[in-house]
């Protein structure tokens, strides 16, 4: 097991050459010869180095310090650092790619870059990723960042999804059995949870709780179609084959298919989820009109906040999973990390993969990963009394599913799956009628961009 370490606390510390990426050899290489110029680029993620309370806090902050850190050991390196708008990011990367000027740096969330590993337009990072980050970072936010044998990005920090539910509202109920600890991720079986569903439904008093339901259900679009895509895995389907191929259309899929229809028919959600978003059920929930409901620690900390604010009323908000059939809950998550694009310069690669080696690996800078959820043990360790959910989400990771498959065209794959949930709601078509849908709609999908795709044709 890995020895935990503890780390030293404050920005103020002074950076030991040691744990800058490298050796004494490469420094004196890196010193040589005409300046190495990099650009790195993000999406906002979160504002300072290490804490957002910091004088001129910024979403470049942390970026711009280790630029800084970085090039003080290495004096021919300049790096500038953008912020982009996430809704920019594509178009932006495909102007500079279709232009030849990629960045060399981006960090953002895999799920909203694995495409460019498809495409061959980053490069792999195995050469960077030693025995001691293998050891801290559990195997779960590997396989995330893992494109055929290749690691395309260093993990950095993840947004997990987990239930949310209202324990006013089960203790209301007479639910009070199923209510865990306040920096708990609870977790019920299916038996469980279908009598707390139920229960719900027959029990909460409608004088406190009026036009109130167990749990959110939406399908309007493709936003928040991860829980969706968790649902459809409740039986223990695998969702992907070991080609990237949809493999729901089994009876495990079709199963899981007829519970969330099941469920959504009997009256234990909202109503109208073929016309409702993910962004209506959190603020269903949020006016304690639903019991239940899907969120990630952005979502949970903000509410949180709000009441905190005044903007919304309190409540007993608490965290779950979501049950399977075999017990293991399942849990999915938003890695984020940095990724190097194929410049075509190699000194500029290299010099890309070692400031993102120092990004991911120095011991003062991974404490800014406790902005989202740390995917290093270590940093969950040192953080954990200062946020005691840490701990709660590093237990949870040994259930995380990669729920993209990082298969090509997945985000065009997002377009398939809620028709269909829309059509099996409205009873346009049986739950074993919209699944082999999906399946022969997303395979073609991914078909398709399997022919353009360096993955799967090496």
């Amino acid at each position: 097991m890995l020895k935990r370490k503890h780390l030293a606390l404050g920005m103020t510390a002074i950076l030991s050459i040691s744990a800058l990426v490298g050796c004494s050899d490469s420094k004196d290489e890196s010193n040589k010869g005409d300046t190495i110029e990099l650009k790195v680029m993000l999406t906002p993620q979160w504002k300072g180095v290490i804490d957002a309370a910091e004088e001129g806090a910024d979403y470049d902050s942390f970026f711009k310090y280790a630029a800084e850190q970085f090039e003080a050991e290495h004096k021919n390196v300049d790096i500038s650092v953008e912020v982009v708008a996430g809704d920019q990011r594509d178009e932006l990367l495909n102007v500079n790619l279709n232009g030849g000027t990629p960045p060399d740096v981006f960090f953002e969330s895999v799920f909203a870059m694995g495409d460019y590993a498809h495409r061959g337009a980053l490069v792999p990072l195995n050469d960077i990723i030693d025995d001691e980050a293998k050891a801290d970072i559990e195997q779960g936010y590997w396989d995330s960042v893992t494109f055929g044998d290749d690691i395309y990005f260093y993990p950095f920090s993840h947004n997990p999804g987990t239930f949310t539910y209202n324990a006013d509202m089960f203790k209301a109920a007479g639910l009070d059995q199923y209510i865990g600890e306040e920096n708990e991720i609870k977790t019920w079986t299916m038996e469980e949870y279908e009598e707390i569903l139920k229960t719900l439904k027959e029990k909460l008093p409608s004088t406190d709780y009026s036009n109130a339901n167990a749990m959110g259900m939406y399908a309007l679009n493709n936003q928040g179609d991860t829980w969706n895509l968790a649902y459809l895995r409740m039986f223990g389907n695998e969702f992907f084959d070991e080609e990237g191929n949809i493999i729901l259309d089994d009876a495990s899929g079709v199963k899981a298919a007829e519970w969330m229809n099941n469920v959504y028919q009997s009256g234990y959600t909202n109503p109208g989820a073929e016309s409702v978003s993910s962004n209506d059920v959190n603020a269903l929930f949020q006016n304690q009109q639903l019991a239940i409901s899907f969120t990630n620690p952005i979502l949970f900390n903000n509410a949180k906040a709000d009441m905190e604010a005044g903007k919304m009323a309190k409540f007993d908000m608490r965290l779950a999973n979501i049950p399977s059939e075999s017990g293991d809950p399942l849990t999915f998550t938003y890695v984020t990390g940095a990724a190097v694009f194929d410049t075509k310069d190699e000194e500029r690669i290299e010099m890309s993969k070692e400031f993102v080696k120092f990004v991911s690996t120095d011991e003062e800078l991974i404490k800014a990963s406790k902005n989202g959820i740390p995917v290093r043990t270590s940093v969950s360790e040192l953080y954990k009394s200062e946020n005691p959910l840490f701990a709660a989400y590093a237990q949870n990771s040994q259930y995380i599913f990669n729920f993209t498959g990082n298969v090509p065209g997945y985000s065009q794959l997002r377009q398939v799956l809620y028709p269909e949930l829309q059509a099996m709601f409205t009873e346009q078509l049986t739950p074993e009628e919209a699944v082999k849908n999906y399946q022969e709609k997303g395979n073609q999908v991914i078909n398709d961009a399997k022919e353009d795709s360096v993955i799967f044709n090496k």
